[in-house]
């Protein structure tokens, strides 16, 4: 699948699009308490657009390891005011909202966003595929094991990669039952996985493209970087750069990130490779 129907935009994935980063969260890893006013929120939605984002995935609900759990009137009070008021601002952009809760996922896509981003892949919100599938919007389907508090207490898999591919197969079948065609897999790095996992992961990466989904890679910053470099702001940074591009190269195609600029410099290398 190379197209993705965004609420009558087509998103060609034949070249890898750069997904920005807004989370509108006090606790969230990197980026959290950045963006809590409507005037921050708009202006850094600008400096993204500006740096070449093919769109923006916006959430309110912290989802690093450990993080506190908060309840749906507070992810819903975080990020809607927010959503309208970027719609309003930006019309034509393409917004996804990053939520496991369907109701929120609702009220978003009616609110102007166009796609629904669930680290939970439907585990968190028995409601989550039904609703998709009654909004008509693509859905990126994350790998997590247990929940953002508990997702680091289990990290042992006997198989990875048969493991989460076959979690994929299962899941995809579902959707595609409901009549969810635009689907794409997020293998969760960071998510339920310890750092040689996240790097077993990212060298089978393109094992997954037998499941004929476009596959998204969120690497940004996370520990798998920073428990190699340290928590450094550049070499974080140039760490990231280094395993988005070996992901282009195993098959990603899209590139969930905070650095924009950075992220589109290494989707313009890699593009160099593809036949001209």
């Amino acid at each position: 699948m190379e197209t993705l129907n965004c609420a009558g935009q087509i998103l060609d994935l034949s070249t890898p699009k750069v997904m920005g980063i807004l989370n509108v969260t006090p606790d969230s890893f990197h980026d959290g308490g950045r963006y809590l006013s409507e005037q921050l929120v708009i202006k850094r939605v600008e400096d993204m657009l500006n740096s070449g984002a093919d769109l923006i995935d916006i959430g309110g609900y912290s989802s690093r390891p450990g993080a506190e759990h908060i309840s749906q009137s507070e992810e819903k009070k975080r990020v809607m005011p927010f959503i309208r008021a970027i719609v309003w601002e930006f019309p034509k952009l393409l917004l996804s909202i990053d939520t496991f809760r369907s109701e929120i996922a609702r009220e978003a896509v009616e609110a102007g966003a166009c796609m629904v981003n669930d680290i939970s892949g439907g585990n968190l919100d028995a409601k989550m595929f039904g609703t998709v599938a009654k909004l008509k919007v693509p859905y990126v389907l994350m790998h997590m094991r247990g929940t953002p508090q508990n997702m680091q207490e289990n990290t042992h898999y006997d198989n990875l990669i048969s493991e989460v591919v076959n979690y994929f197969r299962i899941k995809i079948t579902q959707l595609r039952e409901l009549g969810v065609n635009d689907v794409i897999i997020d293998p969760g790095f960071g998510f339920g996985k310890s750092v040689d996992g996240n790097y077993k992961l990212l060298h089978r990466l393109g094992a997954l493209s037998i499941l004929e989904c476009p596959i998204l890679a969120g690497i940004s910053r996370k520990g798998m970087v920073q428990k190699v470099f340290g928590k450094d702001d550049a070499n974080a940074l140039k760490g990231t750069m280094a395993l988005n591009l070996i992901s282009l190269l195993e098959g990603a195609s899209v590139l969930r990130v905070h650095d924009i600029k950075e992220a589109k410099d290494m989707v313009a290398l890699y593009s160099r490779l593809l036949p001209q």
